[in-house]
């Protein structure tokens, strides 16, 4: 039987069997990564030597280019083996989208010629002022994840009002800057409940002129790329953004119910002579998990063939219909890990189980912002004939 999510097409069965080929190695150092709070090198070399790190990109640019639902099921089957892992990879796949965006020659360098991983900080917390020829940038940004193993850093700012390049004037604005590791300064403060693994730590620059070449205008993100030869997808970056963080947390939630399982047919609670199994309550709660977790599958396989099908011209309309799939996903997900994490009783308490990691990692995935429930009221606004708004 398919687990939920799973695509049984060509490109999906040889991607998520890349995985296959690596799980060993993730799962052998899973422990150390949440550990040490950042995945260790082999890891991420084995992810490098898949491409998996770069299969959201134009193979133009040395990536994959798999479609969005091949790459959700790979994110999917990581996060059954180490959600911080699939997260990294998620983030990667996210960041790698603005290599659309980007001049060529500045993909190329940043995405083919560079091996590490290109992640960063999309909160715009910087602030940057024109110079002959680009920016000064000076910021913190918190939460790059994977950035142990980065070769460049997105780091997102304001531009000041009076920013000589935009014409007429239209306020502060908003660009990405990208900048190499080496010009950074990292701040070591990742202690967190989960996805301890994802290394996600702050970042400072300070006085940093960034060529124009190497930077996008925030606002050309929301909607498709300009069509080129090396174009990869015909997808607006925030439409494409969520599919890595939805598709993280039900790859959690499926390793909740397999683990769940495996642990009902064994467990004997104390004082009983019957395993969990047997318990008409768990038999209901685990039914009821499952089919939040199908659901949510079945959801975001719906908004990735939208996305796929209308990324050029779907507008406000596929943004809506993308951030409700992901707002649902991870409440979903996160309803059906906190079920089996009752279930299963003192079991789930220490942070050996699975169960505990599964319950500390996604109830860390779900803060960010793309499965933020305030998307609920936010599209809702939408459909009452509103602007689509992000926060209000």
């Amino acid at each position: 039987m398919l687990l939920s999510g799973d695509h049984p097409c060509d490109e999906t069965t040889e991607w998520t069997a890349r995985v296959e080929t690596i799980a060993p190695i993730l799962a052998r150092y899973r422990d150390q990564a949440e550990h040490e709070r950042a995945t260790p090198p082999a890891v991420i070399d084995a992810l490098r030597e898949q491409n998996i790190h770069r299969m959201w990109v134009s193979r133009a640019f040395g990536g994959g280019q798999v479609s969005v639902q091949t790459g959700s099921a790979v994110l999917q089957a990581l996060a059954r083996i180490d959600a911080s892992v699939a997260w990294q990879m998620g983030v990667q796949g996210a960041i790698g989208r603005m290599s659309d965006y980007l001049p060529e020659p500045v993909a190329h360098r940043l995405f083919r010629e560079n091996t590490g991983l290109v992640v960063g900080g999309i909160n715009p917390t910087g602030r940057a002022e024109p110079v002959p020829d680009g920016y000064r940038l000076h910021g913190t940004w918190s939460f790059a994840s994977g950035s142990a193993h980065a070769g460049w850093l997105v780091a997102t700012a304001i531009l000041p009002d009076d920013d000589a390049s935009c014409t007429p004037p239209t306020g502060p604005r908003t660009h990405m800057f990208f900048v190499p590791t080496s010009a950074v300064r990292f701040v070591d403060d990742w202690f967190t409940v989960g996805l301890r693994g994802t290394g996600s730590t702050t970042f400072c620059v300070e006085d940093l002129v960034v060529p124009a070449d190497h930077t996008i205008d925030g606002s050309l993100l929301r909607r498709p790329p300009a069509g080129r030869t090396s174009r990869a997808y015909p997808i607006a970056y925030y439409d494409f953004a969520a599919f890595t963080t939805a598709s993280t947390t039900l790859g959690i939630a499926q390793d909740a119910l397999a683990t769940f399982r495996s642990l009902a047919r064994e467990k004997i609670p104390a004082r009983a002579t019957s395993p969990l199994a047997a318990s008409h309550t768990v038999q209901a709660g685990l039914a009821r998990a499952e089919i939040l977790v199908r659901t949510s599958a079945l959801l975001l396989t719906d908004a990735a063939d939208h996305a796929t099908a209308h990324g050029e011209q779907g507008g406000d309309n596929l943004s809506a219909l993308i951030r409700l799939a992901a707002a649902a996903v991870a409440e979903n997900t996160a309803a059906a890990v906190d079920t089996l994490y009752d279930l299963a009783g003192t079991s789930s308490l220490y942070t050996a189980s699975r169960l505990d990691r599964c319950f500390r990692d996604i109830h860390t995935a779900v803060k960010h912002i793309t499965l933020s429930q305030t998307n609920f009221e936010m599209v809702g606004q939408y459909l009452l004939g509103g602007a689509l708004l992000t926060r209000r």
